[in-house]
């Protein structure tokens, strides 16, 4: 069965955003068009407590891009975005909401954050994804998304971990690039640990072919 995850396609990730990813707004169009070919589409949910230890905001004296270690994990500071139940959570308007199945919500615990879409950083919390997936007998997860070098990876490599066979839409994701070359390093690291890369076209004519 082939399942589409849909990362963090949410308001503040796009221009316009507290923490804008260049040119997040032009993967929704691909996720409007790969939803149509899916049975199944899921999401994540960036969803912070206002008072979130990854917001510099809430750390006095520092400022967004440090790194501190917070409860003996490193964390990167960020703007304050996507705080639970403010219009920078929401999804994107553009986005066709109606297909997606269900939503997984991450980030909600204030002291650890949680890049991937299964668990937080710590890897001690799930948000549920994988218990969700694993009610099917055999899948393949499209994943797709912002951003690529923090979220989109770190959901890929856990399925990956977890034994569900992931493909990349390449074309459907950006990345943050907070040093040069970010995401294309981390578009490597997930081929090589088992990913696979497609383009949004070769995804809709492989399906187009075997459906």
């Amino acid at each position: 069965m082939d399942i589409l995850l849909l990362v963090d396609l949410q308001n503040d990730f796009l221009p316009g955003g507290t923490l804008p990813v260049i040119h997040g707004d032009q993967v929704i169009g691909v996720a409007n068009q790969l939803q149509q070919h899916f049975d199944t589409t899921l999401a994540t949910q960036d969803w912070h407590p206002p008072h979130h230890s990854s917001f510099a905001a809430n750390h006095p004296g520092h400022q967004a891009g440090e790194v501190l270690e917070l409860y003996g994990i490193a964390q990167m500071l960020w703007p304050v975005h996507c705080v639970q139940e403010t219009p920078g959570a929401e999804f994107a308007p553009q986005l066709n909401t109606r297909q997606i199945q269900q939503v997984f919500a991450k980030g909600t615990d204030p002291q650890i954050d949680s890049y991937s879409g299964f668990f937080d950083n710590g890897g001690q919390r799930s948000t549920g994804l994988e218990e969700h997936l694993r009610q099917y007998a055999a899948i393949r997860l499209f994943v797709m998304g912002l951003a690529t070098d923090y979220c989109v990876q770190f959901t890929v490599l856990d399925a990956l971990r977890l034994g569900f066979e992931t493909v990349l839409v390449t074309d459907g994701c950006r990345g943050v690039d907070q040093s040069a070359g970010d995401s294309a390093a981390a578009v490597t690291r997930m081929n090589s640990e088992g990913a696979r890369l497609m383009t949004s076209d070769r995804v809709l004519r492989e399906r187009l072919t075997t459906s």
